[in-house]
């Protein structure tokens, strides 16, 4: 028997229902809870527990499932009350760039694999490197350039694995971790920064958590200073500090400036994490929050944060390539070319973890070529305002504070009440369908985080959700 393969004719059929029912669903989405209230375990309940024998089932049918079973159990991501985390954009020019990447099935793991594919991406981390006006070192022009990873993780984690190298004197890629290294990164840098050391072998005691300044809940370089002048007084080597642009918790900056004089003294090598608020310097009003990037030896964002690219997308540039390059690089003879070996071209498969990558550069190009550049920053000064809108109304009720400043779309906030009433207040609003929100803690105090940056979010959906807030706060404060 052989197999059931999908004509062209059936694709063209299947694919414009396919497209019609995403559109729908975008058409649809305000109108459904922004997360499921089913148990867990409903979805896998709902499904056969093998899979089917002879298969041709018609689209139809599977369609049909997706409405009944699947999109009921998600949280949605695209709905103009998903405020929860920071947002998931995706949108219709990414969708396509998206579909063409899966049509033309290409793996782009060398220059000769697919020849299209790593120019096309080089050039788009150039233009992005030109929208946000990063330092001249980090395109591709000069000494250092930009590839797509799948996220700021990863980004961190080949950034890790650079820095031992550099750190090591370069014996980290035969002996690999020889003595005590050690990363550095404020008390909120990201989880990826603690789980790539484990990777790298530095172990979760290898990363220094330095406090933060409690006002702005940015790191304090005097801190980091001690800290690295105490490890190297112990004989231990410190290869790599993590500033954040943009905090998960708040989107406190960490001061680069001063952080990139103690990297340059101590020949440390500095990766900036800018996965969400990178995006903001596409504003030339925002770009303060990058002020000290020429410091940065590699530094990353998340187009598929609040730009508008579906998941997965993290840009990704470093300002020596040669580094990187030398880290990573694993050549046997079935990747040996003669494209590779003018050294002309770029291959990279020695740029990321993986061998085999995908032909993600499709997608950043059919958005900025939809968008262009005015659309882009239309995109982010619409979020910025709404959270500025969202803050004026925490500000003008005296039940209510502000926890942090909120220089992007995020505002931090909390009922002047105790830990248990606020937790209480997010319950309670998450529990009507219509609003999500996440929390944190600030200073030690539980607090609610509103993420702006869905594609549909208007100032309706703000006003609605502070009168949910509002409302809530009522009934909490009269039992």
């Amino acid at each position: 028997m052989s197999a059931n393969h999908m004509d062209p004719a059936e694709f063209r059929r299947a694919g414009h229902a396919v497209v019609d029912w995403i559109a729908d669903y975008w058409t649809t989405v305000q109108h459904r809870p922004v997360a499921p209230a089913d148990p867990p375990g409903t979805v896998a309940a709902a499904l056969p527990t093998a899979p089917p024998t002879t298969g041709g089932e018609p689209v139809e049918a599977i369609l049909a499932d997706l409405d009944s079973i699947v999109v009921p159990g998600l949280t949605h991501w695209q709905h103009p009350g998903f405020f929860g985390y920071f947002p998931a954009n995706t949108s219709g020019p990414s969708v396509l760039g998206d579909l063409v990447s899966a049509g033309l099935g290409v793996q782009g793991m060398l220059w000769a694999t697919s020849p299209a594919g790593t120019e096309l991406e080089t050039v788009m981390m150039d233009w992005l490197a030109h929208l946000l006006d990063l330092p001249e070192r980090f395109r591709s022009t000069s000494t250092g350039g930009g590839v797509i990873q799948d996220s700021a993780s990863s980004a961190t984690l080949v950034a890790t694995l650079a820095a031992l190298h550099r750190a090591s004197g370069g014996r980290w890629r035969d002996t690999g971790i020889d003595r005590r290294y050690r990363a550095y990164t404020s008390t909120h840098g990201h989880s990826s920064i603690e789980k790539a050391a484990r990777i790298a072998g530095l172990g979760s005691d290898g990363v220094r958590s330095i406090e933060v300044n409690p006002d702005t809940q940015a790191l304090l370089p005097g801190a980091l200073r001690a800290a690295i002048e105490a490890d190297l007084a112990a004989g231990d080597v410190p290869a790599l500090v993590v500033a954040t642009i943009g905090t998960t918790s708040t989107t406190a900056i960490d001061p680069l400036p001063e952080i990139g004089a103690i990297c340059a003294k101590y020949g440390i090598w500095l990766h900036v994490d800018a996965a969400y608020a990178g995006a903001a310097a596409i504003c030339p009003e925002l770009r303060w929050s990058h002020a000290g990037l020429e410091y940065a030896d590699s530094y990353c964002f998340d187009p598929h944060k609040w730009l508008l690219t579906g998941f997965d997308c993290d840009a990704f540039w470093v300002a020596d390539r040669t580094e990187l390059i030398e880290a990573l690089t694993v050549l046997p003879e079935y990747l040996r070319s003669a494209a590779s070996e003018s050294g002309a071209v770029i291959d990279y498969r020695d740029w990321q973890v993986p061998l085999g990558r995908r032909f993600r550069a499709l997608k950043l190009w059919f958005v900025l070529r939809w968008y262009g550049v005015e659309g882009l920053r239309a995109h982010i000064r619409t979020g910025v305002a709404l959270a500025a809108r969202f803050a004026e109304r925490v500000r003008a009720d005296d039940r209510f504070e502000l926890a942090a400043a909120h220089p992007f779309s995020l505002v931090c906030f909390r009922l002047c009440a105790d830990d248990d009433t606020n937790a209480a207040l997010l319950t309670s609003v998450n529990a009507t369908g219509r609003a999500y929100l996440t929390h944190t803690r600030v200073a030690g105090r539980y607090t609610l985080r509103l993420a702006i940056g869905a594609p549909q979010t208007t100032e309706r959906y703000i006003d609605e959700t502070w009168a949910i807030l509002a409302d809530t706060a009522d009934t909490l404060s009269t039992g």
